[in-house]
């Protein structure tokens, strides 16, 4: 509970999705399991695979990073409520779990940004790539999205922190956001509705543009390229990126741009099920269904581990 203030809400009811819950359990299981084995696996495969220590699958992999912990801060939870009978959750374990699932989706945001610079610097300096973008730099591109993502989330959950809650205490949401706990708190909210407007307005603005200004570049740039085949090969490089962000700033756009009412909060729970599950889980399948190096590795490694179960069939034969 916050200090100072004057709460009397201790814990939260997830009011979730109430009709064919049964059903949406399973979904939403697989929709996790395939999050976690996608994203696993295209951590692993860029881990294991020397091909793919280039700064784009660096930063690839900081993205199936970021979809993993992103998906887990809220899916566990809204799997454990779907078999309850109430999904509770305590103030503190709600405060939490804003907290990483703002500090994540923040850091995604801007991750994508990154990716569009790197695919410009990709294609502008095709020769000189990692001179370009050498690995200190990719680095502290990673490390600046976390940092700026830590100070985003500290600052909403700051400013729930400062607000009371007197009850009733049902959230109609599947997981602890800000605009449905904004309308069960009986302080003034005015502060903090204009400071989320103001910061996820700047996050989206100043991303998009960044995003925009890189993929101008490389228009530009391609458009510069005299053969067909070489413009191609250079625009299909950017196709799974772009599909990324279509799928990640569309909903979360949608999600805090609504208007803050209890008719809006039932569209941004059908927004939020794109935005935290399906997003994170179509990643690593955009990436490696549409990657030739990730498909090919993908053919090798499907081989090989045929080869090996046909030798240790036949040995036990």
């Amino acid at each position: 509970m916050a200090r100072g203030n004057h709460s009397s809400v201790t814990e939260f009811v997830l009011m979730g999705f109430t009709d064919l819950q049964e059903l949406l359990f399973m979904i939403f299981l697989l929709f996790y399991i395939t999050t976690l084995v996608g994203n696993l696996g295209m951590i692993v495969l860029i881990r294991t695979n020397s091909q793919l220590h280039v700064p784009m699958y660096f930063f690839l992999s900081h993205l199936s990073f970021m979809d993993i912990c992103y998906s887990s801060s809220i899916t566990p939870k809204l799997l454990s409520g779907l078999l309850a009978e109430r999904n509770v959750i305590s103030f503190h374990g709600c405060i939490t779990q804003f907290f990483f699932f703002t500090f994540f989706g923040t850091a995604e945001a801007i991750l994508l940004s990154v990716m569009a610079y790197d695919r410009y610097m990709a294609i502008r300096e095709p020769l000189h790539y990692f001179a370009a973008m050498p690995y200190g730099v990719c680095v502290k591109l990673v490390v600046g999205s976390y940092a700026a993502a830590s100070l985003n989330a500290l600052v909403h959950t700051s400013g729930l922190l400062r607000l009371s809650f007197c009850g009733p205490n049902l959230v109609n949401h599947f997981y602890c956001e800000m605009p449905p706990l904004l309308l069960l708190s009986c302080s003034d909210t005015r502060l903090n509705k204009i400071v989320m407007v103001m910061c996820v307005g700047f996050l989206i603005a100043t991303s998009v543009l960044a995003i925009v200004v890189s993929y101008t570049c490389i228009l530009v740039t391609i458009w510069s390229i005299c053969s067909v085949e070489g413009r191609h090969k250079a625009l299909s490089t950017c196709t799974s990126h772009l599909m990324a962000v279509a799928l990640f700033y569309g909903p979360s756009a949608f999600l805090y741009f609504h208007s803050f009412s209890r008719q809006a909060e039932d569209q941004g729970k059908t927004a939020s099920v794109f935005y935290t599950m399906v997003t994170p889980m179509l990643n690593p399948l955009i990436y490696s269904l549409r990657n030739k190096e990730v498909r090919s590795i993908l053919r090798r490694a499907r081989n090989k581990l045929l080869s090996c179960m046909h030798f240790h069939w036949s040995c036990s034969n």
